[in-house]
């Protein structure tokens, strides 16, 4: 293992490299290709890896904890295959979904309606989906994307639910 000195103008170096350097340098540091094209990503990625390599990884008591941690954790590998599995259990805090419909959802046959840009546009809630234009759709946020031109989530832009409570959700 080679001995690397950082400093801040290695740093800053580092910072200042374009996608194809951080991934070159990835390359060097990793001994691999990087499956990634994100600057901010491959640039912590590489700043870690190099000042792991420069003032020590994490003690050999301190990997063994987190693979004990790591070990108990009940994690889900692959999604549920019944939507049934979105019904309240009391020690969960996820988004209670009964009979597979999103409870933020209004009545079958509801007509959603928003104003925008001078045109209102009319959505029917429908049991699988939406009709918008004589069309299905299977999400709000795909409509709501098709008429504003840009991503927008579905129940902030038909005023089903606000800002705040999506942040907190």
């Amino acid at each position: 293992m080679k001995t690397i000195a950082l400093g801040e103008p290695f740093i800053e170096a580092l910072r200042r490299l374009t996608v194809a350097g951080l991934r070159e340098k990835y390359r060097e540091v990793f001994g691999e290709e990087s499956r990634s094209n994100h600057k901010d990503y491959l640039y912590r990625r590489i700043a870690w890896r190099l000042q792991a390599l420069a003032e020590g990884d994490l003690s050999e008591r301190a990997r063994r904890r987190a693979l004990e941690i790591a070990n108990d954790a009940d994690l889900r590998i692959r999604a549920p295959k019944h939507e049934d599995v979105y019904k309240y259990e009391p020690n969960r805090t996820v988004t209670t979904r009964i009979n597979g419909r999103d409870p933020r959802l209004p009545k079958l046959g509801t007509l959603l309606m928003r104003e925008f840009k001078g045109q209102t546009h009319v959505v029917k809630v429908l049991e699988n989906g939406f009709e918008y234009e004589g069309r299905r759709h299977k999400s709000l946020s795909a409509i709501a994307t098709a008429i504003a031109g840009a991503r927008w989530n579905g129940f902030l832009f038909f005023g089903l639910t606000d800002a705040k409570e999506e942040r907190n959700a």
